[in-house]
């Protein structure tokens, strides 16, 4: 029997797999993923990405072709039983948007356009799906933290799977055992992995069942290219425009109908697309709606609400996306959930392989992911409950609305905000109250000093692995200013720094170092910056507006930074705001680093 070894080895290429294995990839680490599936899928399954996840994907320099090729959502309708019979809309107002964020839109596109950018970035490293292939077994050797550090150890590869490769014509061998040091599985709702380690979900399926239909339409409604949540007499609907002028038709089906009695399960083969437009035609009267030429794609389903009792089985095998979290699809929520699981994750795999972390650190991929998954199933519970009701219930029409629209933040995904853990200190919050702790990295332009041009504050946080450590400085032609940001650098640049003992011999493969000064574009030159925070002429910004006045500005103000104090922030290679503090506070970041990080040693 065929073997090999792997740093990690992920089962299941959807969009939790395909973003781990391509951030993994990127950063050097041994990876290998495998699919069950003979091919990439084509059409349908998920199809919306939020303002948060396309700037995660972004942040990869990624997000381009999606933009581009995805139909953008910008409003959403209501439509309620009219006193006439038939629907009449109620309200429309913006939609998944939040104004703290770099997207002002929803993207909508199939599914497999997004795998297909992280197959495609893959391929130019040279990694492949390997497909189709399957996991019949999976063993978790004892280990300890000393053998993870040593590549030779015993207990280096303590994870061992059999894999069977289904495609008989090709000439391999039909079994292997891989050895890994960590597995991951993204192989679904009904994952293969989970069950085998015995992981339970916990939740309930309800009984309301919902057809899915991605149809060209041929239709009157007035809303077709908005956001559309529909309650009638009949039933309830979703329509949300597509790509290609293509909509897609969220359908609420009787339950009766669809249950196959012999083992109680929701049975697609009774039912149709056609049926389902049937029942659309009926939902939405006195407009009228038609698909023209073929249904691309289909599906019934039952709402299932439920997460994973745990994340991880002895800080070796992980699960993410729809394998530890499935949730009712009407807040778009299932596909970029599965992504930000994997990307919270691969950074702090690839420090814990590099040697530069603890295996602590993989602790707080549970902590961080599970807190959220569990919001947000909560939310959904409440809204998917809201959107089936006709629309009779006293208030009930201007209770939907309050609820789309309080919580704008945290559909677009910009609201996600972890909790104080060892990666996430707020100890000095009050330093920084506009660069939360624990959230995101907001968008902002500031003025790069060397050539005035105007730079988003998001793209000084790429995807590379490395943290950031950003200097917030005043005024460097004040010469108090001055003398402090000098002191910092000599503080920073000291033998016996963080940069230095966490810097793994070269500290610029760990750390960026960033300044923002709040000098104007005219008073100052990036070489006035002491040599450490320009060691590239394109590290040094000014909060100052561009040469034509438009953009940028402000930056201190809306961070709530004292330009006369500064502040120091850490951002995690996530994008994630870890820890801000004023610039006299060496001490609390040094504590940072230490609770989780190895000083000089190499993988």
């Amino acid at each position: 029997m065929q073997e090999s070894a792997v740093d990690v080895l992920i089962v299941g290429a959807g969009p939790a797999g395909l973003m781990c294995a391509n951030a993994l990839s990127r950063a050097g680490v041994r990876v290998r993923i495998v699919d069950k599936r003979a091919s990439a899928i084509r059409a349908g399954h998920a199809d919306g990405i939020h303002s948060r996840t396309v700037e995660i994907i972004q942040s990869y320099g990624l997000a381009q072709n999606l933009v581009d090729t995805s139909a953008h959502l910008h409003r959403a309708a209501f439509y309620k039983p009219g006193s006439a019979g038939g629907i009449e809309r109620a309200r429309r107002m913006k939609g998944f948007v939040s104004p703290n964020s770099r997207y002002s839109f929803t993207c909508t596109l199939h599914q497999g356009f997004i795998e297909n950018t992280f197959i495609s970035d893959m391929k130019t490293r040279g990694l492949a799906v390997d497909r189709p292939t399957i996991p019949t077994s999976i063993q978790v050797a004892a280990c300890t933290e000393k053998g993870m550090a040593n590549a030779d150890g015993v207990d280096a590869h303590p994870v061992k799977v059999v894999l069977e490769h289904l495609d008989e014509s090709q000439d391999t061998c039909p079994s292997e055992v891989v050895h890994a040091k960590f597995v991951l599985g993204a192989d679904g709702a009904h994952s293969w992995v989970r069950k085998a380690m015995g992981i339970e979900m916990k939740g309930d399926v309800t009984d309301h069942i919902w057809g899915v239909v991605d149809i060209h339409p041929d239709t009157d409604y007035p809303d077709v290219r908005n956001f559309s949540i529909i309650q009638s007499n009949k039933g309830s609907a979703l329509l949300i425009p597509r790509e290609r002028d293509l909509l897609r038709l969220y359908i609420q089906l009787s339950h009766a109908d669809l249950i196959n009695p012999e083992n109680g399960r929701v049975d697609k083969s009774l039912t149709s697309p056609q049926k389902i437009i049937d029942m659309a035609q009926e939902i939405l009267k006195p407009y009228y709606i038609e698909s023209t030429g073929d249904v691309e794609w289909w599906t019934v389903y039952a709402i299932g609400q439920r997460v994973a009792a745990k994340y991880c089985v002895d800080r070796r095998v992980f699960i993410a996306g729809d394998a530890c979290h499935t949730h009712s699809p009407k807040a778009g929520q299932g596909m970029n959930a599965s992504m930000l699981d994997s990307h919270n994750l691969a950074w702090k795999l690839t420090y814990v392989l590099r040697g530069w972390a603890d295996l602590s650190l993989l602790d707080t991929y549970e902590v961080e992911r599970r807190k959220f998954a569990v919001d947000l199933i909560e939310f959904e519970h409440k809204w998917a409950s809201m959107i089936m009701e006709k629309g009779g219930s006293p208030g009930g029409d201007e209770k939907l609305y309050e609820m789309f629209e309080s919580n704008a933040d945290f559909l677009s995904g910009v609201g996600l905000c972890y909790q104080p853990s060892t990666i996430v200190n707020d100890r000095y919050q009050a330093s920084a109250p506009g660069l939360v702790v624990g959230a995101y990295v907001p968008p902002h332009i500031f003025l790069r000093a060397a050539d005035a041009n105007p730079i988003n504050f998001q793209d000084m946080h790429p995807a590379d692995m490395r943290f950031k450590i950003v200097v917030f400085a005043g005024d460097i032609k004040d010469a108090k200013v001055a003398e402090c940001i000098q002191t910092l650098a000599e503080q920073l640049d000291a033998p016996d720094s963080f940069l230095k003992r966490y810097g793994q011999g070269g500290w610029e493969s760990v750390f960026d170092l960033i300044c923002i000064s709040a000098s104007s574009k005219d008073g100052v030159d990036y070489t006035d910056f002491p040599k450490l925070f320009r060691k590239h002429w394109s590290k040094v910004y000014l909060d100052d507006t561009d040469m034509l006045g438009n953009l940028g500005g402000g930056g201190f103000a809306r961070f709530g930074i004292d330009p006369e104090a500064g502040a120091i922030a850490v951002v995690r290679p996530d994008g994630h705001v870890g820890l801000v503090a004023p610039c006299d506070r060496m001490d609390a970041v040094e504590a940072y680093f230490g609770g989780f990080m190895r000083t000089n040693c190499t993988a």
